[in-house]
C-alpha cells in the first residue's frame, strides 16, 4: 500500500468528526446480530478498498450494520455486497464471487470500492452534516486515484452525493444531473459517472436489478476505462 493511501486509511478509521455515527457504530458492534455474536466487530470508520491503481471506482452509501461495520471492508458479510461481488467476477472485475472478510483474499482489477460515508448511519439515514464532514476523504480518495476513468455510484444517495462533490469541486453549471440507471455522465478531467440502482435485498427481489442488468453496466465500465 502507497505512503498516501496509508495517511489516508489512519485518518478515516481515526476519524470523529460525527458523534452520533461514532456511537451507533460501537452500540452495533457491542449489542450484535445473533448469528455473529462470538464475532468481534470492527467498530469503525470503514475505509475503501482494491486496486490503487484503479481506473474504476465503485460507490455505495455507507457500511452495512453487520457488513463493513461487522468485517472492516466495504460490501463484505452482507448481502449487498454478496450480490455485488456475484456480478463484479461475471465481469471479470473480482477474482472471487463472494466478500466475506478482509483475509479472504480477495482482489479487484482496476477497480476501487469506498462510501460516501465511512459510518453506518441509524436507519440508513445520515444528516447532511455528516455527509459534508466525510467528504473530505472521498476528495482524497478521487485525487489518490491518478487513473481514474469511471465512477459507478450504487443507489440515488451515492449519485447525488457525487454530483453534489464535483458541482463543489468545479463549480459545474446548474445543468440538472438526473439518476437513472446506466446513463453515461461527463465529469471535469475526463470522469465519467454512471449511476447504477444499488444492489439491495429490496431491489434484487422486486427485480429493479438483477444479475444480467449490473454485470453488463460493470462490462460497460470496463470498456469505457479501458481495462
Amino acid at each position: 500500500m502507497s505512503i498516501k493511501f496509508k495517511k489516508l486509511n489512519n485518518s478515516i478509521i481515526k476519524c470523529k468528526k460525527c458523534p452520533r455515527l461514532i456511537r451507533f457504530s460501537k452500540k452495533i458492534s457491542k449489542e450484535k446480530r445473533k448469528q455473529n455474536i462470538n464475532e468481534v466487530y470492527w467498530g469503525k470508520p470503514v475505509t475503501g478498498f482494491g486496486d490503487q491503481n484503479a481506473k474504476l471506482i465503485i460507490i455505495g452509501l455507507a457500511p452495512a450494520a453487520h457488513g463493513g461495520t461487522r468485517t472492516g471492508r466495504a460490501f463484505t458479510g452482507d448481502k449487498s455486497g454478496d450480490f455485488l461481488f456475484k456480478c463484479l467476477k461475471a465481469a471479470e472485475i473480482s477474482n472471487k464471487a463472494k466478500s466475506t472478510s478482509i483475509s479472504d483474499g480477495l482482489k479487484l482489477k482496476k477497480t476501487y470500492i469506498t462510501n460516501i460515508l465511512k459510518c453506518v448511519p441509524p436507519a440508513d439515514k445520515p444528516l447532511i452534516e455528516e455527509l459534508n464532514n466525510c467528504a473530505i476523504h472521498f476528495n482524497d480518495e478521487i485525487s489518490n486515484l491518478k487513473n481514474l476513468k469511471v465512477i459507478i455510484s450504487l443507489g440515488k444517495v451515492a449519485f447525488d452525493n457525487c454530483i453534489k462533490f464535483y458541482k463543489k469541486k468545479y463549480s459545474l453549471n446548474k445543468k440538472k444531473f438526473i439518476f437513472k440507471h446506466g446513463v453515461k455522465i461527463d465529469l471535469p478531467n475526463g470522469i465519467t459517472l454512471i449511476p447504477s440502482y444499488h444492489p439491495s435485498p429490496r431491489n434484487v427481489n422486486t427485480k429493479i436489478i438483477n444479475l444480467k442488468m449490473m454485470t453488463d453496466l460493470f462490462i460497460k465500465a470496463k470498456k469505457l476505462s479501458n481495462f
